[in-house]
């Protein structure tokens, strides 16, 4: 299957060089170009995207509000965001996170990073961005929520639906670990991590692992540590 990417930058010159790399991949096409949030949005709707790199900051509608609108559209629920950050400390990114992100990564990354990211974040399987982004999300989340009031009492509740399995596998998700870890940690089979996975996202609403983490943070289940 050709992954579809959509890519939303007010820059012309890093669009032409992200449509370069992308498009010299067997597996992936670039389906639009997008230079402000609302593009990005009325694009990924006509193009039928799967993947789209949303840059932050652009006039207009910036990326935050446009990955809003594309996670509210039930009818995109299947299209993953990647952000793209120059910043690799950016208090929107977490907030692109809950808005529905798949994950972010920085604009300095190596291409095969960001062919990596494309790929992951299609297949829905981990965290899209390199092992440092594990702590970042800690960080940003604990920047965001650091008492206890500011906890999300819904999701903290609807963790009760959860089996034990079901929570320790989603403390490792949030752990930033991908399923062949997770079983490795629990001694189980990687296709039976891959289950709980699932049925933790169902039963919490997530769109993805990443938002997966989000919850177990918020909700207290997992306590990001800053060093």
């Amino acid at each position: 299957m050709t992954i579809r990417v959509l890519l939303a930058d007010d820059q012309a010159l890093l669009r032409s060089a992200f449509r370069v790399l992308v498009d010299s991949e067997p597996d992936m096409e670039v389906v639009g170009e997008a230079s402000d949030g609302a593009q990005a949005v009325l694009l990924t709707r006509e193009q039928r995207a799967d993947v789209v790199l949303m840059d932050i900051r652009m006039p207009g509608t910036d990326g935050l509000a446009a990955t809003r609108m594309i996670s509210a559209d039930a009818s995109l629920a299947h299209v993953r965001v990647v952000i793209l950050t120059t910043f690799e400390v950016d208090d929107y990114v977490v907030q692109s996170l809950r808005a529905g992100a798949s994950g972010f990564l920085g604009k300095g990354s190596e291409p095969e990073e960001l062919l990596s990211a494309i790929r992951v974040a299609a297949g829905g399987e981990a965290l899209l961005s390199p092992a440092a982004t594990k702590g970042l999300i800690a960080r940003f989340l604990a920047q965001g929520d650091a008492a206890d009031d500011d906890r999300d009492p819904a999701r903290a509740q609807r963790l009760a639906a959860l089996t034990v399995r079901e929570r320790e596998v989603l403390v490792q998700v949030a752990g930033g670990h991908s399923n062949d870890e997770i079983a490795e940690r629990l001694e189980v089979s990687p296709l039976t991590v891959k289950t709980h996975v699932n049925r933790a996202m169902a039963k919490l609403g997530a769109r993805d692992r990443a938002q997966l983490v989000v919850i177990a943070y918020e909700s207290g289940l997992v306590r990001p540590r800053v060093e």
